[in-house]
Parts: structure tokens; sequence; C-alpha cells
């Protein structure tokens, strides 16, 4: 059975938020709960270069996403810019501005839903990826771009291991963002016993994969389908620092 466009998008993740509005849909819920699981680390990334402490930019962080879970600031998203990460930003600047004093949010948060983050490991990505020039906004988007990339990534090696190829996934998923010489298609293939000419179309076939993915998990942080390759481009400049 063929879907429509509009049937496509009333399944995104963000979209269902924002059809939600102020109601308390659960889908909603869990569709918001999800993408705040999945993107929490550039906030957080964006909290240390704002200068606060690891310990502070935690407990923010963590208090941010489970008043925004429970409470919905819904009201100040705009359908017609109907991005997450851009939502999100405006709304996280908008609760550090505040000042918020770390031990009442601990004291009054205790009953909200908390997401399991391990900041442990966030700190680690955060050091190993700060650099002099960057602002927090900057931060925000590099990361952002970088924690999608890697979802797609994610998913793609569990789809190949569950069908039995993860050792070819591992092998092969250099070719996806890199060019790659004639040594680098005749080793590879050699270590997976495959022809040359069976390793590139498998290749092929894994790239066709991993960009269908890649379209699927930006169409759930965005509000309409015809955004997906403004955001695309968007994440290209966010990566290599040009915006």
């Amino acid at each position: 059975m063929a879907f429509s466009s509009q049937q496509r998008f009333a399944t995104t993740q963000w979209s269902l938020v924002l059809e939600a509005g102020h109601q308390s849909a659960p889908e909603a819920h869990a569709a918001l709960e999800t993408l705040c699981a999945a993107y929490w680390f550039p906030l957080y990334a964006f909290a240390r270069r704002r200068g606060y402490s690891p310990d502070d930019a935690a407990d923010l962080t963590q208090e941010f996403f489970s008043r925004l879970i429970e409470k919905s600031f819904l009201a100040s998203a705009d359908p017609e810019r109907g991005r997450f990460r851009t939502f999100l930003l405006t709304i996280f600047q908008r609760f550090l501005a505040k000042e918020f004093d770390r031990d009442q949010a601990i004291k009054r948060g205790g009953a909200l839903t908390k997401l399991s983050i391990d900041f442990n490991d966030g700190e680690l990505r955060y050091a190993d990826s700060l650099t002099d020039e960057e602002t927090p906004e900057r931060i925000f988007e590099k990361q952002w771009a970088l924690t999608l990339l890697q979802r797609v990534v994610d998913q793609l090696g569990a789809e190949y291991t569950r069908k039995g190829k993860g050792d070819l996934f591992e092998q092969s998923r250099r070719f996806l963002v890199t060019s790659s010489t004639e040594i680098s298609y005749t080793e590879t293939a050699k270590s997976l016993n495959m022809s040359e000419g069976a390793l590139r179309v498998a290749v092929h076939r894994l790239r066709e994969r991993y960009r269908a993915l890649l379209r699927t998990e930006i169409s759930g942080t965005i509000a309409d389908d015809d955004a997906i390759d403004d955001e695309l481009m968007h994440l290209r400049r966010a990566i290599g620092g040009d915006y």
C-alpha cells in the first residue's frame, strides 16, 4: 500500500510532537523522549563551552530534558520552521539565561523523568572534539551533525549484523565517507574472501542503504520532508566549519 507524503509526514518523530501541540498524546511524549535521549550531547557540549563545569553541565542538561519532556515547552515551537535542533537550542539558551540554581533544580526535579545519559562518556567526547576557535553555537551544530551521522552508522551496522553480515559492514564502512584506492578494495576483498567486483557491488548497496537511513534520521528531526536536502547541506557545512 502506497503512502502519501502527508501520511509520511505524520509518522516522523518531530512532526508527531508538533502536531500534538499542548496535548498530552502518549505517542508525542514517547517521540519527544526518544529525540531527547538521542540528541542530548550537543546541548551538553554547548553548556560546557559556555563555561559550566562538567557536573553543572550534566545537571543542567538532565534537568532541562526532564522538564522539556514532562512540562513540554511546545508553545515555543514554530511549525513553519520546525527543526528540532533549532527549537532545542533556543529553549536551552533561555533555560540557561535564567541562571538556574542547580541545587534547587535537583530538589524540584526529583519526580521528573530522567533520561539514561552517560555524562562521563560525554565529557570524554567533549574534550576530544574541542578546538579553541569554536563558539558554543558552532560546537552545538557540529556535534549535532556528528551525533546524527553516528546514529545512522550504528543503525546500519545493526542491520548488517542481524543479517549475519557484521564482518562485511565492519570492513566496508571505511568506504562510506572516504574515497578509496584500488589497493584498499583489493585488500578488503581478499580479507573478506570476496572478489573485488562482488565487494564493489556490496559497497554500492551499503552506500545506498546509508543514504536512505540518513534521510530517514533527518526526517525525524524536521517538520517537513521537503526540507531534508536543506538539512543535509546544513549538516555538511556544520561538520566542515563553513556556516
